[in-house]
């Protein structure tokens, strides 16, 4: 049975759907202004990698994500570039689809876009100011009354009284108190607006995620997922404006994946300690991205670095060692690794357990290999069976071993050497053979010698 961590409750939960076999998933997207780093990555996978187990486990998975594609952020970058709103986050959505693609990640079903929601972000907040949860003070702006709801810090477990020490209303807001947030924020000069009843404006950023989840899941759905950082006070906020909207329950469980940190800091664009996700993947295979934000648990912090992406290659290079030179065929056998596998994912999607299964089946594989050559290929495939439930292992053991050679060396004359090389070795001639493999050493070229075959990989 699948277990989650529920940040609600602060306890694994026996995960059951509200209805029947289908589950209903809302997370937080991408802010649109810039190119994802990163720690966007970070929680791309980890939901991605929430996915492919729940749907590889039977539900009727319903996935959203949304893209935030107005605020602060995406106006002050879009008047510095001379460019519309509008024209640079299409730029940036287009480029985190690509980000996407080459990191493996799945489309969620559904990805709402902030901006075709005014509408529905219109009625929740006339709701709201109906029901006394919100005000309008005329200045154009709408804020949420947090004070009036119970559950305000069910989620973060942060108290009222204690949020108000050192809380402070800004001058130019007309807030009655320092805690309330806006819903509804009147235009300024030169930014994009959309009419409403309270004067033309755009929506504050916590509205959204309520709009865009209930009006793609219903009031109440299954998880409702995210970065750590957005548990306060989006979060939090999200589930006031919910249930004060809708009376009814708003996530049944809350998930939240960890940060990516830089010497331990969290990696931040506001911080300016960011790596992009293709400044990242010009310099390492997209496959040991993902494994470096697979192998660690969702719920962990990374401390990303050079030398753990250097591991998660060398990680890879071993997997793809054991299916090199094998027979690709169905998986077969291995049962036993397969109900461990399952275990650790059932348990909070527990990946380093699961990846610690992967390098048992690799030592197996590699000890039945040179006896029992069937065995040793059903055990492979079932390898690429379990690598690819964590979204890795899908290609040719030759083409990520080779992977970056383009341009560095000419396969042709590589694979000229090896078969002139394996001539002279059968010919006997030990001194040609030595010197041939020492010219490929000398071209960075690494020979790995198997039972009447050789291979080929370029030296780290």
């Amino acid at each position: 049975m699948l277990s989650i961590y529920n940040t609600l409750t602060k306890s694994k939960e026996v995960f059951k759907p509200l209805d029947g076999n289908k589950v209903r998933m809302y997370v937080c997207g991408m802010t649109v202004y810039d190119f994802c780093h990163i720690g966007h990555g970070r929680s791309m996978i980890a939901f991605d990698l929430v996915t492919r187990w729940l749907r590889h486990s039977g539900y009727d998975l319903t996935y959203v994500r949304n893209i935030t594609d107005i605020d602060d952020k995406i106006i002050n970058r879009a008047r510095d570039n001379g460019e519309s709103f509008d024209a640079l986050t299409a730029r940036m959505i287009d480029a985190m689809h690509e980000d996407e693609a080459r990191l493996n990640i799945l489309k969620p079903d559904l990805e709402p876009r902030a901006t075709d929601h005014i509408a529905g972000m219109h009625a929740m907040i006339q709701t709201l100011i109906d029901k006394g949860y919100a005000y309008a003070p005329g200045n154009g702006d709408v804020y949420y009354r947090v004070g009036k709801f119970v559950g305000y810090g069910k989620l973060s477990r942060k108290k009222i009284e204690d949020l108000r020490i050192g809380a402070r209303i800004e001058v130019e807001e007309a807030k009655q108190d320092p805690l309330d947030f806006v819903l509804w924020k009147g235009v300024k000069p030169g930014e994009p607006s959309w009419e409403s009843p309270w004067g033309p404006g755009r929506p504050g950023w916590h509205i959204e995620c309520s709009v865009m989840s209930t009006c793609c899941l219903g009031d109440t759905f299954d998880i409702h997922g995210g970065g750590s950082d957005l548990e306060f006070p989006h979060h939090e906020n999200e589930i006031a404006q919910s249930e004060a909207a809708t009376g009814q329950p708003y996530a049944n469980a809350w998930m939240h994946c960890g940060m990516i940190r830089i010497n331990g800091e969290k990696m931040s664009k506001s911080l300016g300690n960011y790596f992009t996700i293709r400044d990242v993947l010009a310099k390492y295979h997209p496959e040991v991205v993902r494994y470096l934000l697979v192998a660690s648990h969702y719920r962990s912090s990374i401390n990303y670095s050079e030398d753990s992406l250097r591991e998660s290659k060398g990680a890879l290079e071993r997997f793809y060692h054991a299916l090199k030179g094998l027979p690709n065929v169905a998986a077969a056998g291995g049962e036993e690794y397969v109900a461990r596998f399952t275990d650790a994912m059932n348990d909070d999607f527990a990946t380093p357990e699961a990846c610690a299964v992967l390098f048992d089946l690799v030592r197996e594989i590699n000890r039945l290999r040179d006896s029992d050559v069937d065995a040793a290929a059903g055990l492979a495939g079932r390898l690429r069976e379990l690598g690819g439930l964590l979204g890795v292992l899908q290609l040719e053991a030759d083409e990520f071993l080779r992977a970056g050679a383009e341009g560095k060396v000419d396969a042709a004359q590589v694979d000229a050497l090896i078969a002139a090389r394996l001539a002279a070795r059968a010919g006997k001639d030990w001194a040609e053979s030595d010197r041939i493999r020492d010219q490929l050493t000398a071209m960075g070229v690494v020979l790995e010698d198997s039972k009447g075959a050789t291979t080929w990989r370029l030296a780290d």
